[in-house]
């Protein structure tokens, strides 16, 4: 009467599974033989309990017994170590498992009720067979039917880890070409840097250098601490403030106790460099850009705000809005719909790009 046992399950939830399916199907052959013969409820149950269970356990530890035999001569074979050992075993375990857990029960019942019941070798051969074959029925449904869960569950385990490395494959995807596009943006910056300040542009080639070889390391990762992407960040605006000098405020906010949190890698990155582009470079004076990180409820709240232009107020250039599609992208294919992604304005000017992302 016993399932699959599968390594991947907690051993505590399948025998609280077990043990609770095992009852209730003695449960339910005590009061079938109850009405059968119209009298001793309590009689009938002791003996169901007592029998239903022991040709559990029997049938359970012959079934892994066989498996644990079986697996020193296939160890990678998936259906042993879920416990299945196959039908050919499974047909001779179940009856042994239940034939000697009816004469155990039997016995053991006994105890409780004061009777000498008749074993199976006592009750002639038609009485043999009729007890044998509703015993082994039983017993072949119920696991036959606890197999067929088993293997529900697998295949819906096997559909969610595919579903999973499906995610994680787009994530990786969307990263590396996230990663080249925030390169050409610097190269790009540093490109006019050369025509206009020779100096500074052999500054801001150093801090670059310096940069790529601490941020494209962290960026080969699937997630990293909200203290890494706001070091990162670090890098990246002392890159734009050797071009944009004293035009360039920047504000950093991290709590000490959201530092650990984890986030995919370069998250904030785009809204960073969407910010300068299209918000504060246009702008003559330039302005103060605030990257800040706050707990609000069960969610993580991260805002990129500018004092710049503000939306739609930036002169057309060649942008094709790569960066916040990646960030609306990547949010998806990580946390769904459970995570949010706003961008508004801010009066009198300036821009606010807001992440919501469950913590």
């Amino acid at each position: 009467m016993n399932p699959a046992l599968p390594p991947v399950r907690g051993w505590r939830q399948t025998l609280g599974r077990d043990v609770m399916a095992t009852l209730m199907v003695c449960l339910l052959v005590g009061l079938l033989m109850t009405m059968i013969t119209g009298r001793n409820l309590v009689g009938h149950l002791i003996y169901s309990f007592a029998i239903g269970t022991q040709i559990s356990l029997y049938i359970m530890l012959l079934q892994q017994a066989v498996c644990a035999g079986l697996r020193r001569r296939r160890p990678d074979d998936p259906k042993l170590r879920a416990g299945w050992p196959g039908k050919g075993w499974m047909a001779p375990i179940v009856i042994v498992g239940a034939l000697a857990g009816y004469s155990g029960g039997t016995w053991l019942a006994d105890q409780f009720t004061g009777r000498r019941s008749s074993q199976l070798w006592e009750v002639g051969a038609r009485g043999f067979l009729m007890t044998a074959g509703f015993i082994l029925t039983i017993s072949a449904l119920v696991t036959l039917y606890y197999h067929s869960v088993e293997r529900a569950r697998q295949a819906q385990l096997e559909a969610e880890r595919a579903q999973r490395q499906a995610a994680e494959a787009q994530l990786t995807l969307l990263q590396s070409q996230l990663e080249p596009h925030m390169l050409f943006n610097t190269l790009a910056h540093l490109r006019v840097l050369i025509k206009l300040r020779p100096d500074d542009a052999q500054q801001m080639l150093d801090q670059l250098i310096a940069y790529l070889r601490a941020t494209l390391q962290a960026s080969r990762t699937e997630s990293h601490s909200l203290r890494a992407e706001f070091e990162r960040l670090r890098d990246y605006l002392a890159l734009m403030q050797v071009r944009m000098g004293s035009r360039l405020r920047v504000e950093l906010n991290l709590p000490e106790e959201l530092a650990e949190l984890q986030l995919p890698p370069l998250l904030l990155q785009p809204l960073v460099e969407n910010a300068i582009k299209h918000g504060l470079e246009p702008a003559l004076e330039g302005g103060l850009l605030r990257v800040s990180a706050r707990r609000q409820g069960q969610s993580l709240l991260l805002r990129v705000e500018d004092s710049g232009v503000g939306l739609g107020a930036a002169p057309a250039s060649e942008g094709t809005g790569f960066g916040l599609g990646q960030v609306r992208e990547r949010l998806q294919t990580r946390y769904g719909a459970t995570a949010q992604f706003r961008l508004q304005a801010l009066p009198p000017h300036g821009t606010l790009a807001e992440l919501e992302i469950p913590l």
